[in-house]
């Protein structure tokens, strides 16, 4: 009854599988290796964009700020929503690396960002010019850090308000894959069709032991993204062993395979909290992660069981009246399974 984080989820087999195969003989370091080759045609292909530029790193932090630096300047700012993960789970990794860029941080239900906002945000940037920080980029999380889904069209409206100021756009798609698989829609429509200039594309919460790709649709970062990503300390020397698990990952449709089975466990989880009595979802589950609340003594029952997650917040204590409820986030993964779902529904029951 894991379900802190999908980051604890194992590899999948076709995985491991293909880094022990990698591992036979020598070949190139740096990404100068043949399967690295596979990765980026292949990612070209999948996002139908034959111009971008693929690199790859171990870490969803690295992707994003890595990404970010490219894309503004010291003295910029970064349009973000208050609960994205580059604003709470980075530990200042953006600002770091972008060399002390500002994050602006913006309101809006289920952690997406409000168009409003947004365009409120950028029309009183830097109105007294030298004084201020300047326009930065806008940084979207799909899914959200509260297990939203961004539509094309919404992702296309807030990177339209973006283009009207003269920004890029990037994207973190750590859980990418989830929401792609939710809404059926293409990786092009919910990528560089909707004014994504940037994505980190995840693979780590999804299966993978440690890789995220960065794409850039827009080539002409790519010379910096490979520079800061060498000062930054980002460039594996033994990088075949990324390219094993990302070229595994993309093969056959694995990727997508894997999301989706970690979305249904959380559509089961989400359907059988409901079944309790009183019991609610903070937000709509439109990925891999449920925000429900239930009674304080379901909650003791399950962690005494040895169940994992994480209250949300973190400071809601277990003791307590047994009838007053307690939030909490519960991620799936792809080898979440149906029993540990029915006996953790049971407890909390």
């Amino acid at each position: 009854m894991f379900f802190a984080s999908d980051n604890g989820g194992p590899a999948a087999p076709e995985v491991i599988k293909a880094i022990a195969q990698a591992n036979e003989g020598a070949a190139m370091p740096y990404g100068a290796d043949p399967i690295m080759d596979n990765v980026r045609e292949e990612i070209r292909d999948i996002f139908e964009a034959p111009g971008a530029e693929v690199f790859l790193v171990a870490t969803g932090t690295a992707a994003n700020a890595l990404s970010l630096a490219c894309l503004i300047e010291p003295w910029q700012t970064v349009y973000c929503h208050k609960n994205a993960h580059i604003e709470e789970d980075e530990c200042g990794a953006p600002e770091f690396y972008t060399g002390g860029a500002k994050l602006t941080l913006l309101e809006g239900a289920d952690a997406k960002i409000d168009p409003e906002n947004l365009r409120h945000a950028i029309k009183h940037t830097a109105h007294a010019g030298v004084h201020n920080v300047q326009k930065g980029a806008l940084s979207l999380t799909n899914a959200t850090e509260a297990g939203a889904v961004y539509t094309p069209e919404e992702v296309k409206t807030l990177t339209g308000i973006a283009k009207a100021a003269g920004i890029p756009s990037h994207m973190d798609g750590a859980r990418f894959t989830n929401a792609l698989v939710r809404l059926g829609c293409s990786p092009a429509e919910l990528t560089w069709k909707a004014g994504i200039d940037v994505l980190s594309f995840g693979g780590t919460k999804n299966g993978l032991l440690g890789v995220e790709a960065v794409v850039l649709f827009a080539p002409e970062y790519a010379w910096e993204f490979e520079l800061r990503r060498k000062r930054g300390g980002h460039l594996f020397s033994k990088h075949r062993f990324l390219s094993a698990q990302m070229e595994a990952y993309l093969s056959d449709d694995l990727w997508l395979g894997l999301a989706a089975k970690a979305n249904r466990a959380a559509d089961r989880l989400a359907k059988g909290i409901l079944q309790i009595a009183g019991a609610q979802l903070m937000h709509p589950v439109e990925a891999n992660a449920v925000f429900a609340s239930w009674p304080r003594k379901g909650h003791r029952a399950a962690q005494q069981a040895g169940a994992k997650y994480y209250h949300w917040p973190f400071d809601q204590p277990l003791e307590g009246p047994e009838d007053e409820h307690i939030s909490a986030r519960l991620v799936c993964n792809w080898a979440t399974t149906d029993a540990e779902i029915d006996n953790f529904l049971r407890l909390i029951s």
